[in-house]
C-alpha cells in the first residue's frame, strides 16, 4: 500500500511517499516559499536529489508540483498518481472533537475550519493541502492526523484554565497541546527501546526545535503538556515568547498603544530566543555568538534551558515515577550542549548523563544517561510522517 503524507505549513509543504509493505520512504521533498518570490521544490529519492525553481502562488499549485515530481520520468518513483492508495495530512488543531485520526469528509473539514481561530497560521494551510489532494485524487481516502489528539487524554485539572468556567463551555478555552504526533511516536519507540509495556511507561518527552513543547506521559498517555490553547504557550521558542504574565498583553495595548494584532505579532514572531538575543532564532547561531562573547545570545540560551529544566522537574513531581526523559526535534536530536545544560540541575532527581555518549553525533538514537542514573535519558529522533502514514493506512483499509 502506497501512502502519501502531506504536511502543509503557512508557506511550505513537506511530503513523503511510503511503501507501507515495508515502511520504506520511496521519496520525500519540500516545497518552500509558497506565495513568495524564489519558491522551489526539492525532492530526494534515495541518495539522489533534485530541485526545481518555479512560481508557486498557492498550496494547490504546490500539491500539483508534488504529484508531477513523484511521476516525473527521470526523477520520480511512480508512473501514475493512481498508484497512491491514500493521503495522510498533518492537521495542527482538532480541538476536543478528535481524540484520534479520522477519514476526512465534509463534517471533518467543517470542524477544522471551526478551529482556525485557535490556529490561524496552520489550519488554513492544512485545509488547502486537503482540498488540493481531494481535487487531484478524487475518490482516494484522505486522513487527518491531529497534533492535538494525543493530548485529549489529559485530565481536566491539567487542561483547564482558572478562568470563568463559562469561557470553556461556550468558547472552548482550555489547554489543547501540540506536537502530539511526535510525542506519541517517541512514547511508542521509548517503550520498545526500554522493553516496557507502553501502558506502563512514564516518560517526560521534550520536543525541542524552533517550536518546543514538553509532555509528561503517564502509562503511555499524555498527562500534561506545556503548550496551551495555541502553540504560543510553554517554554521560550525560536520567535515565540512562551509563558508570560498575561497582564503584559494589556500593558502593551494600554501603555504603548499596540493593537491586539500587533501584540500577537510581537509574541509570536518577534520574541523567544530571537527577541532576547537580537541575533537569530537558530540555536547554532546563538551558540556561535555566545562563544564570541555575545551576552544576550548566552542569556537567550540560559533562559531556554532553565524553562525546559523547570518544566521537566515539575512534570516529574506530577508523574511521581519517571522511567525516562527523552529528547527529540531539531534541537533535542542535535544539541548535545543543550541536552547537557538542561540536565544540569536535575541531579536532585538522580539524573546523570554520560557526556562521552551525549557528545557523539552518531548514532542519533541512543541512551545518553550514565549507568548509575536513576532515570534513563534517551535521544529518539521523531518520525511524525511515519506515524501519519501508519494511521492513514489503518483508516484507509
Amino acid at each position: 500500500m502506497k501512502i502519501l503524507v502531506i504536511n502543509c505549513g503557512s508557506s511550505s509543504l513537506k511530503y513523503q511517499l511510503f511503501d507501507m509493505d515495508n515502511e520504506e520512504v520511496m521519496a520525500k521533498g519540500l516545497v518552500e516559499r509558497i506565495g513568495i518570490e524564489g519558491s522551489r521544490l526539492e525532492q530526494e529519492v534515495g541518495d539522489a536529489e533534485w530541485a526545481q525553481e518555479t512560481a508557486i502562488p498557492d498550496h494547490n499549485k504546490a500539491v500539483q508540483l508534488v504529484f508531477a515530481a513523484l511521476t516525473d520520468a527521470e526523477h520520480g518513483v511512480i508512473s501514475d498518481m493512481n498508484e497512491i492508495d491514500a493521503v495522510g495530512h498533518r492537521v495542527v488543531h482538532g480541538g476536543e472533537k478528535f481524540t484520534d485520526s479520522i477519514l476526512i469528509d465534509d463534517a471533518v473539514i467543517a470542524a477544522i475550519e471551526q478551529y482556525i481561530p485557535f490556529s490561524p497560521l496552520h489550519n488554513p494551510a492544512n485545509l488547502q493541502g486537503i482540498k488540493a489532494a481531494q481535487e487531484a485524487l478524487p475518490g482516494k481516502p484522505n486522513v487527518a492526523v491531529f497534533d492535538t489528539s494525543f493530548h485529549q487524554s489529559m485530565p481536566a485539572e491539567n487542561y483547564m484554565y482558572a478562568l470563568p468556567y463559562e469561557l470553556y463551555k461556550e468558547h472552548g478555552i482550555r489547554r489543547y497541546g501540540f506536537h502530539g504526533t511526535s510525542h506519541h511516536f517517541v512514547t511508542l519507540r521509548a517503550a520498545e527501546l526500554m522493553d516496557i509495556p507502553v501502558d506502563q511507561l512514564n516518560i517526560i518527552s521534550c520536543h525541542l526545535g524552533n517550536g518546543s513543547s514538553v509532555t509528561a506521559v503517564k502509562n503511555g498517555k499524555s498527562y500534561i503538556t506545556s503548550m496551551g490553547q495555541t502553540p504560543l504557550a510553554g517554554v521560550p521558542m525560536g520567535t515565540r515568547c512562551g509563558d508570560i504574565d498575561p497582564a503584559i498583553v494589556t500593558f502593551l495595548q494600554n501603555q504603548l498603544g499596540k493593537s491586539a494584532k500587533e501584540v500577537d505579532t510581537i509574541m509570536n514572531k518577534e520574541s523567544g530566543v530571537a527577541g532576547i538575543s537580537g541575533v537569530s532564532s537558530d540555536f547554532r547561531d546563538l551558540e556561535n555568538a555566545s562563544k564570541d562573547g555575545n551576552e544576550r545570545a548566552q542569556l537567550a540560551l540560559d533562559m531556554f534551558h532553565a524553562r525546559v529544566r523547570e518544566t521537566v522537574a515539575g512534570y516529574a513531581a506530577d508523574l511521581g515515577h519517571v522511567d525516562a526523559i527523552t529528547f527529540t526535534g531539531g534541537i533535542g536530536e542535535n544539541g548535545a550542549g543543550d541536552r547537557s545544560a538542561i540536565c544540569k540541575g536535575l541531579e536532585i532527581m538522580g539524573v546523570k548523563l554520560d557526556e562521552s555518549i551525549n557528545g557523539q553525533r552518531k548514532p542519533k538514537e541512543k541512551k545518553i544517561s550514565a549507568e548509575d542514573s536513576a532515570i534513563q535519558v534517551w535521544v529518539i529522533p521523531t518520525n511524525e510522517e511515519l506515524m501519519i502514514a501508519r494511521d492513514t493506512m489503518r483508516l484507509a483499509k
